[in-house]
């Protein structure tokens, strides 16, 4: 099922709409508290801090919208509350896995080098991902006149892009070949969660 398609359905129905936006929430929490797992307190930058900062908004922002649906709300991330469960709980841990591999099985690096060059890939990745799907679930919230709106998160996430690749100028001038073998992994664990939520959609 194409995105938008997939959207459009998600979008009419204001309980599973719910479920959609919780999900959406719990992705951005799982973000957050991976920054703020793999920081370390000596080195932390303002970057950092404030990527995990926004992160943990946008979690909040997310779960405060389903308040706008007429529907019961999904007061925690529990299954039940959720849409594909268990793909969009591990989407990024799979992802944070599969790029830590590939950095120490490419560029040998471990320890506090590996977690901050998994941070950098793997935040690329999921900003590059969050540029496509957050405008086009504006576009179909602005044309079913939806009371929900991510405009706000748009902006940041892609603020977040434009920071990835500062910080990845940095880390290697080969940036942008590893940069597409994460997006390559990414592409495939996202090509998953996408059929999961049909199959959810249309069970």
């Amino acid at each position: 099922m194409e995105l938008e398609e997939l959207l459009q359905q998600i979008v009419n129905n204001d309980e599973v709409h719910a479920r959609f936006l919780n999900t959406l929430s719990l992705q951005e929490n799982i973000g957050a508290r991976k920054i703020s797992a793999n920081e370390q307190p000596e080195t932390s930058t303002y970057m950092v801090l404030k990527h995990a900062a926004e992160e943990h908004r946008h979690a909040f922002y997310l779960k405060k919208q389903i308040t706008r649906l007429n529907t019961t709300p999904c007061p925690t991330y529990e299954p039940d509350y959720l849409l594909a469960p268990y793909s969009s709980k591990y989407y990024l841990n799979k992802l944070d896995l599969l790029t830590s591999r590939y950095l120490k099985n490419t560029l040998q690096l471990h320890g506090s080098a590996l977690k901050f060059a998994a941070y950098l890939l793997v935040t690329y990745a999921i900003e590059v991902r969050a540029d496509e799907i957050y405008p086009i679930y504006q576009g179909i919230l602005s044309k079913n006149n939806s009371k929900v709106s991510v405009r706000s998160i748009i902006l940041e996430e892609q603020g977040h892009l434009e920071e990835m690749i500062v910080q990845l100028k940095t880390f290697s001038p080969s940036w942008e070949e590893h940069a597409q073998q994460i997006i390559a992994i990414e592409s495939q664990l996202y090509q998953d969660w996408i059929a999961d939520l049909s199959k959810t959609i249309s069970a």
